[in-house]
């Protein structure tokens, strides 16, 4: 139960994956407790905090800079005898936590992705006196979801829930391992208890996190060891929870289990995320992925064997070092043997500090990347639009989410995760509903529900969505 008696606000600004989705959640269920509760205005708050990601390009300066707008809303708020904390999180700060620290006295408080737990405490050290700042980027022996409070104040009927943390493949562009630290799987149970409060909390859809979510290797309570497989096939027997999904995955660690969940399971969504990167052989190679183009193309294969249905999206990095006109060549094939149906999100190689592909001298120059960035999105553009423009004359259930922008419009998800756009009633909102698909413009699509069978559509069933 939230403490009123000394209610204050509180805003996060989120930045990059899912997981800092779920995990700017959990700081906001560890703090009601302790008398703070959501503002979305950074001005209204009495604590800000950035919860960041070290993947993109120039991922601190824009954190700097946003430190710099947040300073002076301090200072305004000083002026008239109020105070504003401002606290980094997220793998900037696990990376660079002292030189936040020194660059921007702004800032009271800085902790990494393994430690949110500590929250209030950190809070209680930072307020015990003016000018105290606060470091914790340790990584605790203890396990932190232990420490987190049962209840969630989430709203919505699709949820994010991590039962994976940490890399151990070590790309040589990634900085994860370094942030996150080593793979860790959540056991068994605690996953299963939570995913149960969060559909007795009205969710209906559930998104798997996981640096390598496909590595999750949960105890379960009589010892065993449970994969993402038989995890997925244990929450689909939870009654109301219609969808599942889990991403990020890692090519090489799709087993037979995970592969016989896609063809049996039907609440599995049929849609996956399968980062491949290149589809150059030396390129996969010098990245250190631990696979090759022919073993990412017979594991689609396999796959779609098991779901024929299955849409899949990607990861690609363009310009690595080294990368030639000839393994670029290579990616494009690979792109177009295996049609990304679902979209993908391509980079232009940017060096992380402290990883070995910073250090490569082979550099490909900026408007050679920027111009093999533009052939790639091309294609993958494509290739979705090819998608989204089959679906018209088909029907798709859909799980509708919110009310849209129009009067009477709602708007939901498809399996394939494409927003769908409808006139109806609110009640449909977090129901699951057959729909004739009629148009589609751009990523999106519009329909009408099939007013058939249980009012206003409802399917409340589990079929594969074929």
């Amino acid at each position: 139960m939230t403490d009123t008696r000394n209610s204050k606000k509180l805003f996060i600004k989120t930045y990059g994956c899912q997981m800092n989705v779920y995990d700017s959640q959990r700081m906001a269920d560890v703090l009601g407790p302790v008398g703070y509760s959501m503002t979305d205005r950074p001005d209204d708050a009495d604590m800000v905090i950035l919860n960041t990601c070290h993947i993109r390009e120039k991922a601190s300066e824009k954190v700097y800079s946003e430190v710099g707008r947040l300073r002076k809303m301090k200072e305004e708020k000083a002026e008239s005898g109020d105070r504003m904390l401002i606290a980094v999180a997220g793998c900037v700060a696990q990376a660079e936590g002292e030189e936040i620290m020194a660059r921007a006295p702004a800032v009271d408080m800085v902790f990494g992705p393994q430690t949110y737990h500590r929250l209030p405490q950190m809070i209680a050290e930072a307020n015990r006196a003016a000018g105290i700042k606060v470091l914790d980027t340790d990584f605790p022996v203890e396990e932190k979801f232990d420490h987190l409070p049962e209840e969630s104040n989430h709203e919505g009927v699709s949820a994010f829930l991590t039962v994976q943390e940490g890399c151990d493949k070590f790309c040589t562009y990634c900085v994860v391992p370094y942030t996150r630290g080593a793979e860790a799987s959540r056991a068994a149970a605690p996953v299963m208890e939570e995913a149960r409060r969060m559909v007795a909390a009205g969710i209906r859809e559930i998104t798997l996190l996981g640096q390598n979510v496909n590595a999750y290797h949960g105890e379960a309570a009589d010892g065993s060891e449970w994969g993402l497989g038989r995890l997925i096939r244990e929450l689909a027997e939870i009654d109301g929870l219609d969808r599942i999904r889990y991403t990020t995955s890692y090519p090489s660690e799709v087993d037979e289990e995970l592969i016989s969940a896609h063809r049996d399971v039907p609440q599995l969504m049929p849609y996956l995320h399968l980062p491949v990167q290149s589809g150059s052989d030396k390129i996969l190679e010098a990245m250190n992925r631990r696979h090759t183009a022919a073993e990412y193309l017979e594991l689609v294969d396999k796959l779609r064997e098991a779901r024929p249905d299955l849409a899949l999206s990607s990861d690609f990095i363009v310009g690595f070092p080294g990368e030639t006109d000839k393994d670029f060549a290579d990616t494009l094939s690979i792109i177009n043997k295996v049609g990304y149906d679902a979209g993908a999100f391509s980079f232009k190689f940017s060096p992380r500090p402290g990883t070995p592909a910073a250090a490569v001298e082979t550099q490909v120059p900026e408007e050679v990347k920027t111009e093999r960035l533009k052939g790639v999105q091309q294609l993958l553009e494509a290739q979705q639009a090819a998608f989204n423009a089959s679906m018209p004359g088909q029907t798709l259930p859909v799980l509708f989410e919110k009310a849209g922008r129009e009067p009477g419009q709602l708007v939901g998800r498809s399996p394939y995760l494409q927003p769908v756009h409808i006139f109806g009633p609110e009640r449909l909102i977090g129901r699951i509903i057959d729909c004739n698909i009629t148009g589609n413009e751009g990523h999106s699509l519009f329909g009408e529900p099939v007013m058939t069978g249980v009012e206003a559509g409802e399917t409340e069933r589990k079929r594969a969505y074929a």
